[in-house]
């Protein structure tokens, strides 16, 4: 009944906001953005909104390094890209540790990267480990990105230019960061919906952290995109998607705050963006109970070591 009670407050709170109406309210005009010269690494960006990330990038003038896992979609993304940039395939298992920073060191030795954007996110209902002892989704949604993230900063490939956006979801406004909820141990206390918010929840904080290290280090944002009809809502949440199904976004409308936030660069800061506006990270009271920025990096960087 408390859950039940707790998502019908949910949905009558945000569905309007994160609807398709919600961002025509908000953003009134196209993107004006040049971003030629710029070199950005997209994770995830073979399908919806990532997908969206790479082309709108691309259409702009940008070299984009499209990072996921299944080699005929991305040599299909690479050649679907129009305007004055390209897109690059770059063939990795965004779950795997070693694959991220092998890719890291390819990258890295081509030049710095302007943008990187952690987009990559699903939502597994069955537990699964990878060969790395990890579980599936933790080391894809929030490992992966810590990962990453750590092996282009000390390549040399991130600095005080680079911007770090990072794809959250509004998910995130209905729990309270736990760290010992971010990876199941077992099949018996995996709960998809449960760890997918935690995961989204962590990013908020990860940013943060990323912009505590100094004027040198480069500047992060997490976003969220609103309810978007993806591959991964289809097949994860298809009661979801029955009942809003007429008022979700397409993916360039769930791109377009991610482009927004490359192309203006505000200035950082709490809270998380939405529809080029900076919205409150909590909308509920208990998720401020939550662990802090430095707790969840000293966590993240010992689970790192053991993959």
């Amino acid at each position: 009944m408390n859950k039940l009670i707790g998502a019908l407050v949910f949905y009558a709170r945000f569905a309007l906001p994160f609807s398709r109406i919600g961002f025509r309210r908000r953003v009134r005009a196209p993107l004006a953005a040049d971003f030629r010269g710029q070199r950005w690494v997209v994770t995830g960006a073979t399908g919806g909104i990532g997908r969206a990330i790479a082309l709108g990038a691309a259409a702009r003038g940008a070299t984009v390094l499209a990072l996921a896992r299944d080699k005929a979609k991305l040599y299909a993304l690479a050649r679907d890209a129009q305007g004055p940039g390209r897109i690059e395939a770059v063939q990795v298992d965004l779950s795997l540790m070693r694959d991220l920073r092998r890719a890291a060191g390819g990258i890295a030795a081509q030049g710095r990267v302007d943008v990187l954007v952690h987009n990559v996110g699903v939502m597994l209902h069955e537990y699964a480990r990878t060969d790395e002892g990890v579980e599936r989704s933790f080391a894809t949604n929030l490992l992966g990105h810590w990962v990453l993230d750590a092996a282009l900063r000390e390549a040399g490939a991130l600095d005080g230019r680079s911007a770090i956006i990072s794809m959250s979801s509004g998910g995130m406004y209905g729990a309270a960061l736990a760290l010992e909820q971010l990876e199941a141990g077992d099949a018996a206390t995996h709960d998809g919906f449960l760890a997918y918010a935690q995961h989204k929840r962590a990013q908020v904080e990860l940013t943060k952290y990323w912009n505590s290290l100094g004027p040198e280090a480069p500047k992060a944002w997490v976003m969220h995109p609103g309810w978007v009809d993806t591959d991964g809502v289809r097949s994860s949440l298809p009661g979801f998607r029955k009942v809003f199904g007429r008022v979700l976004r397409n993916a360039d409308e769930g791109a377009d705050t991610a482009l927004w936030l490359a192309a203006v660069r505000p200035p950082v800061g709490e809270g998380i963006w939405l529809d080029r506006q900076r919205d409150a990270e909590h909308a509920f009271g208990f998720t401020r109970e939550g662990a802090g920025a430095e707790a969840l990096a000293d966590w993240l960087a010992g689970r790192a070591t053991r993959a």
